[in-house]
């Protein structure tokens, strides 16, 4: 099985394609969809959530915490006029 490189602009599409198709996510189901990896892609998410293009709250679980995200407007206005016409101008490659 071999895994192909996936640029960060796709990433966050694709972040926040499953965040407007459910709603809201917690951080496992998250990045479980998206095929993201919680310490390489981190950083991505903080990044998103200061830009206010993702929002991000704790809940507690017991004596943890749930961490869910839910996109903002900004953000789906981001992937309509920014994202989109992006991957209309680069597509991504087939996998074969």
């Amino acid at each position: 099985m071999s895994h192909e490189y996936r640029d960060r602009i796709y990433i966050r599409k694709d972040i926040i394609l499953k965040l407007t198709e459910y709603g809201e996510l917690n951080q496992t189901s998250l990045l479980s969809y998206c095929g993201l990896n919680l310490i390489r892609h981190k950083d991505i998410l903080e990044d998103m959530e200061a830009k206010g293009i993702i929002t991000k709250t704790e809940e507690p679980w017991g004596n943890k915490k749930i961490i869910k995200y839910r996109v903002t407007e900004k953000g789906k206005q981001f992937c309509r006029h920014i994202l989109e016409p992006y991957e209309e101008m680069f597509p991504r490659r087939d996998s074969k």
